[in-house]
C-alpha cells in the first residue's frame, strides 16, 4: 500500500463540496431594474443576513442598560427628571422602548427578508443535491491528497461489490460504476447533513423572528404597581403603564385577577446585599373562580391563561393620614414612595384636594433605616425598615388638580406654592400644621412591581430555539467528505494476474483526519479480503 500526496486534480475534474448558490455573472436589465437587481442579490447574500444578525444584537443592547417603559416605567420617569436635557432627547429616539422602535422594527424586518431570500435558493439546490448521485472518480486518483493502493486476488466486481456493501453499512451513499477496458468504480459521499444542519440553522433564525413577530404583533405588556393588601384585576384601565401590539385586542385579555397578601425582602446583614424577594397571592382565573394561592419569586413568574405575570420591582409604601382643624379625614391611604439608591432612600408625594380654602402638597423623603450622611442630613444606611424616619415639606396653594391637565402623582409644582412647614417624623407620629390641620404617619408597607406580558409565539420561538442547538449539532459535528474507488483488471502480461485497487477521497474540511479515515477504509478492505479468501472453497474462485 502506497499514499501520495500529490497535487489535487482540477476543478473541472471534481465538483465542489458546497450547495451555495453560484454568482451570476450577467445581469440582466437596464437601469433602475438592474440597480434594483443588484440591491437585491446583496440584501439576499448570507454575508448581508450575518451582518443584520449582528446589527440587530448591538441595536439591542440599548434595551439591556437603559430602563425600559414596559418594564419599569417608574425608573424611566426617574431618568427623565434627573436628566431634563438628555431625556426628552433619548425620548425621542425610542431607546426608552428599544424593541417597539421603528428603526429596530426596520432592522429586524431586513434581516427576516434577508434570510429568506437566502435560504430558499440554498434549499432548493440542497434538495437537488440530496436526489444527485454521487460524482464519477476523477481520472488521477493518485494526484489527490490523501489517496492509496493496493492489489487484491479477487476480480473488480467483487472488489467494488464489497467495497458498496461496506460503504453503505458506514452509511455512506455508493454507487457502482463500470468503465472502459473493464474497470470499476466505487462513488462514495457522506456529510450532507453538515449542510442540512447549516439550513436547519438558518430556517430556526426564521422561524425565531416569526415567533418574536407573532408576539409583536398580537401581545401585549404591561406593569401595575400593587401595595400589600390590595389588588389587581386583567383590565386595560387598571395597568399604570399598558404597552398593546399593533393587532391587540381587549378580548385577548384573560379575565384573572389577584391580590397581594404579603411582600417578603431579605438581605445581607453585612452589606445589604439582597438575598430573597417573595410575593404571596391569591390568585382567581375567572372572577367565579376558586382562589389560589401563588408565590412569586424573581424568574418565577405566575402563568395564568397564556399570560405570565412577572415581579420586577419593589418599595415601600407610607400610611398617611390628614385631617382637617374639625377632625374630618380628608386623606387616608397607603401612599407609594419611589426608591432613590439600593438602601431604598425614597421620594414621594401627597396631594390633598380639599383643606379649609386651599389644597395641600406634602413632599417626602423616607430613610427605612435612618443614619447619619457622609454628606450631613440623614440618608437610610439599610433597606429593610428597621428605624423608618419620614421628612415632611407642607404646601399650600393650588396644585392644579382641578385644572384637568394629567400630572404625575410623583412630583409636586412647588415653585408656584407657599412652603408652610417641614418637619421629620417616626411610625405613629404627627405633625400639626399652623392651620390646624393633621399629619399622621401611621406605618410602612412594602409594594411590588408586576408585568403583565402575553406572548402568543413563545412557543413558537421554543421551536426555532430547539431547532438552533441542532443546527449547530448537524452543522458543527459532521464532516463532509467524498470516496472513490477504482477496480482495475490485471494486464495480460501482468504474472500475478492481481486486481490494482486505488482509492482516494476529499474532505471539506479536517484534510489530516480524513487521510486518517481512508487507510482505516482501506485497511478494513484489506482485513475483508483475507476473511472472504480464507472462508471460500479452495475449488472456487479467489476471495477479495
Amino acid at each position: 500500500m502506497t499514499q501520495t500526496t500529490e497535487p489535487v486534480v482540477s476543478a473541472d475534474q471534481t465538483e465542489k463540496l458546497s450547495t451555495a448558490p453560484e454568482p451570476v455573472v450577467g445581469m440582466p436589465g437596464r437601469g433602475p431594474l438592474r440597480i434594483a437587481l443588484r440591491m437585491w442579490r446583496q440584501l439576499t447574500s448570507m454575508r448581508t443576513a450575518l451582518l443584520l444578525l449582528a446589527l440587530l444584537a448591538l441595536a439591542a443592547i440599548p434595551g439591556t442598560v437603559i430602563p425600559q417603559r414596559g418594564l419599569d416605567p417608574v425608573k424611566v420617569d426617574n431618568f427623565l427628571a434627573r436628566h431634563p436635557h438628555l431625556g426628552p432627547l433619548m425620548d425621542h429616539l425610542s431607546l426608552f422602548d428599544v424593541f417597539a422602535a421603528p428603526w429596530f422594527a426596520a432592522i429586524y424586518l431586513l434581516l427576516f427578508i434577508s434570510l429568506v431570500g437566502c435560504l430558499v435558493p440554498r434549499i432548493r439546490l440542497h434538495a437537488a443535491a440530496l436526489r444527485r448521485r454521487p460524482p464519477n472518480a476523477p481520472r488521477h486518483l493518485l494526484r489527490m491528497p490523501a489517496s492509496t493502493q493496493w492489489r487484491a486476488d479477487a476480480p473488480p466486481e467483487e472488489v467494488a461489490g464489497r467495497t458498496r456493501e461496506l460503504l453503505r453499512r458506514a452509511h455512506w451513499r455508493a454507487d457502482v460504476r463500470p468503465e472502459s477496458g473493464g474497470s470499476l468504480t466505487v462513488a462514495a459521499e457522506k456529510g450532507y447533513l453538515r449542510e442540512t444542519g447549516n439550513l436547519v440553522f438558518h430556517i430556526a433564525l426564521v422561524v425565531l423572528l416569526v415567533g418574536i413577530a407573532l408576539s409583536g404583533l398580537y401581545g401585549y405588556k404591561g406593569t401595575v404597581l400593587v401595595t400589600q393588601g390590595g389588588g389587581f384585576a386583567n383590565a386595560r384601565e387598571a395597568y399604570d403603564v399598558f404597552a398593546p401590539s399593533r393587532l391587540f385586542s381587549d378580548s385577548q385579555l384573560s379575565p384573572f385577577s389577584f391580590t397581594m397578601q404579603r411582600f417578603n425582602a431579605s438581605y445581607d446583614s453585612s452589606n445589604g446585599e439582597p438575598l430573597n424577594f417573595n410575593a404571596y397571592l391569591r390568585y382567581k382565573t375567572s372572577p367565579t373562580a376558586a382562589a389560589k394561592p401563588y408565590d412569586i419569586r424573581v424568574n418565577h413568574p405566575l402563568d395564568v391563561d397564556g399570560a405570565k405575570v412577572f415581579l420586577v420591582g419593589h418599595g415601600y409604601s407610607l400610611l398617611i393620614k390628614v385631617t382637617n382643624k374639625a377632625g374630618q379625614t380628608v386623606y387616608d391611604q397607603a401612599t407609594p414612595f419611589l426608591p432613590d439608591d439600593s438602601n431604598f432612600s425614597s421620594h414621594g408625594v401627597v396631594k390633598v384636594p380639599v383643606l379649609g380654602n386651599g389644597q395641600l402638597g406634602l413632599t417626602g423623603f423616607f430613610y427605612p433605616t435612618a443614619g447619619a450622611s457622609p454628606f450631613g442630613g440623614i440618608t437610610s444606611i439599610f433597606p429593610a425598615a428597621q428605624r423608618p424616619v419620614l421628612s415632611l415639606a407642607a404646601w399650600s396653594g393650588n396644585l392644579g388638580l382641578d385644572s384637568g391637565v394629567p400630572q404625575s402623582v410623583y412630583s409636586l409644582p412647588v415653585a408656584n406654592l407657599k412652603n408652610i412647614g417641614v418637619t421629620q417624623l417616626s411610625p405613629g407620629h404627627s405633625w400639626h400644621l399652623k392651620d390646624g390641620a393633621t399629619v399622621t404617619f401611621l406605618g410602612v408597607q412594602q409594594w411590588a412591581t408586576f408585568q403583565v406580558a402575553h406572548e402568543p409565539g413563545k412557543r413558537t420561538v421554543l421551536v426555532g430555539a430547539v431547532l438552533i442547538i441542532a443546527g449547530l449539532l448537524g452543522s458543527l459535528r459532521v464532516r463532509r467528505r467524498r470516496f472513490w474507488l477504482r477496480a482495475v483488471p490485471a494486464a495480460a502480461d501482468d504474472p500475478d494476474r492481481r486486481t490494482v485497487v486505488t482509492a482516494a477521497g476529499l474532505a471539506r474540511s479536517d484534510a489530516e483526519g480524513f487521510a486518517d479515515e481512508l487507510e482505516e477504509l482501506a485497511s478494513q478492505l484489506g482485513r475483508r479480503t483475507a476473511a472472504q479468501r480464507q472462508s471460500r472453497p479452495a475449488s472456487g474462485a479467489e476471495g477479495i
